[in-house]
């Protein structure tokens, strides 16, 4: 295969609580979670939540070079009125400023010195869940992005940092306005993108190629829109041998990253 040369979803809210603007800070949790945002010097947080002495101690290591006065331990009570309803906070939270936007370009100028991280674009996925589990997939793939429409994708929750279990601070979520513009953008910087189309005559391991390569997703429901597409190098579906006619969103991206990664695996 050739290469190239040069609506928001509805979050549950606790009555009377406001929407936050994008740069501020957000309540994060989960052991996991919290302790990727805690192990990452890139992030500011201005408060640790825990009601649990053991996790206290595994804080302690975690932030040795943080300021210590702001790491609180408190009943479970507590903790759980500082959170949204239903959290699943395992005892810990932290409240921590946003990772500074990363750029479409920014992707594209390391795509020479990191040739084997492929790419992954999602066409307007919407569900926090499942955003947070593909990033999850796509850093323990060495993903060096996921590339996403501004418009249509929710902002960084706790929910969605809970589902992506510490893969924010490994693997980006990089917001574009066009997602036809940043595909070309992709292609002329060498990438191949392959789009994941159920009616595809060819399997995604079939797809796959030896260079840089960006795997693009469509919507829950939906798949990926036309004009999406057809700015794909190629389509590639994932055989399927049972009943169902299709995977969630996040499955599917798992299933077809290790399929396009293999290329990279020695004998």
């Amino acid at each position: 295969m050739p290469r190239h040369k040069s609506p928001s979803p509805r979050h549950t809210k606790r009555k009377g609580a406001k929407s936050r603007p994008p740069d501020s800070p957000t309540w994060l949790y989960g052991i996991h979670t919290t302790l990727a945002v805690l192990a990452n010097p890139a992030r500011q947080c201005s408060r640790i939540i825990t009601c649990e002495v053991a996790l206290a101690n595994r804080i302690a290591v975690t932030v040795a070079a943080r300021p210590q006065n702001i790491t609180e331990t408190v009943s479970r009570d507590i903790l759980e009125a500082m959170l949204p309803d239903g959290a699943v906070h395992q005892g810990i939270a932290v409240l921590a400023a946003p990772l500074a936007p990363v750029a479409l370009e920014e992707i594209c100028e390391r795509i020479d010195s990191q040739p084997r991280s492929p790419i992954v674009v999602l066409d307007q996925v919407t569900d926090p869940h499942n955003i947070g589990a593909i990033v999850r997939t796509a850093a323990a793939f060495q993903a060096s992005a996921v590339v996403v429409q501004d418009r249509h994708t929710p902002p960084v929750t706790g929910v969605l940092a809970k589902a992506a279990s510490g893969g924010l601070e490994q693997c980006p979520i990089v917001r574009v306005t066009n997602l036809a513009r940043a595909l070309d953008a992709l292609k002329r910087a060498g990438v191949w993108c392959i789009g994941l189309d159920s009616e595809a005559s060819q399997s995604v391991q079939e797809a796959k190629v030896s260079g840089p390569t960006a795997l693009v997703l469509g919507a829950e429901g939906g798949g990926l829109r036309r004009l999406t597409r057809d700015n794909c190098d190629g389509l590639a579906r994932i055989p399927y041998s049972g009943p169902l006619a299709s995977l969630n969103v996040s499955n599917a991206a798992a299933i077809a990253l290790y399929e396009i990664t293999q290329y990279e695996i020695d004998p």
